[in-house]
């Protein structure tokens, strides 16, 4: 199948967002996708402010985005826009680093004011990059994703079924973007 970047904006170590993404990331392998896990809090944070475009770890995230046909992106909302930390990545990217990739869009955060942050704060850049195909994207209510004491994962039914249906609508895009490919060479 398709090589999947799950890419998390959040800046915290126990972030619901990227724990989230962690969790949809079994959905994909379970699918058959290879996910590779980028989560922006790892790397240096003199690389992303000082934008060093050569220091490695920036290097490494930028071939990563390349290896991959399809890019997930969860970002916390902050101020009614993606987070600050996802934004210094995203601009240490080649201008059209999303190019011929698949992307879905993830957001979460503590009120429904902030549900059209995807389409008017971050669809707008992602497109911007040259995505190939930016399939719907999903906001989930901070309230709506708990935390086990065993750092299980349980996310409240409705929103659960709206995050299966597009993580199985960006599979089904990655798949037959993948079989248009090969049939066009």
């Amino acid at each position: 199948m398709a090589t999947v970047l799950s890419v998390s904006g959040s800046p915290s170590a126990s972030s619901r967002t990227a724990r989230l993404l962690r969790h949809l990331d079994t959905r994909l392998a379970a699918q058959g996708h290879e996910v590779i896990p980028l989560d922006v809090r790892t790397i240096p944070a003199e690389a992303l402010l000082g934008a060093d475009f050569r220091h490695p770890a920036i290097v490494e995230a930028t071939e990563l985005f390349d290896r991959a046909d399809g890019v997930v992106i969860g970002t916390p909302v902050y101020k009614a826009a993606y987070s600050g930390l996802l934004k210094s990545l995203l601009d240490l990217l080649p201008q059209y680093g999303l190019a011929g990739k698949t992307v879905l869009p993830l957001a979460t955060g503590g009120t429904v004011a902030h549900v059209l942050a995807i389409d008017y704060a971050l669809r707008p850049v992602l497109s911007s990059m040259g995505a190939a195909h930016i399939v719907q994207g999903w906001f989930t209510l901070d309230k709506d994703i708990a935390v086990g004491e065993d750092g299980t994962l349980t996310v409240a039914p409705g929103p659960a079924e709206g995050l299966a249906q597009v993580i199985d609508q960006f599979s089904d895009a990655l798949g037959s973007r993948r079989a248009l490919l090969a049939a066009t060479g």
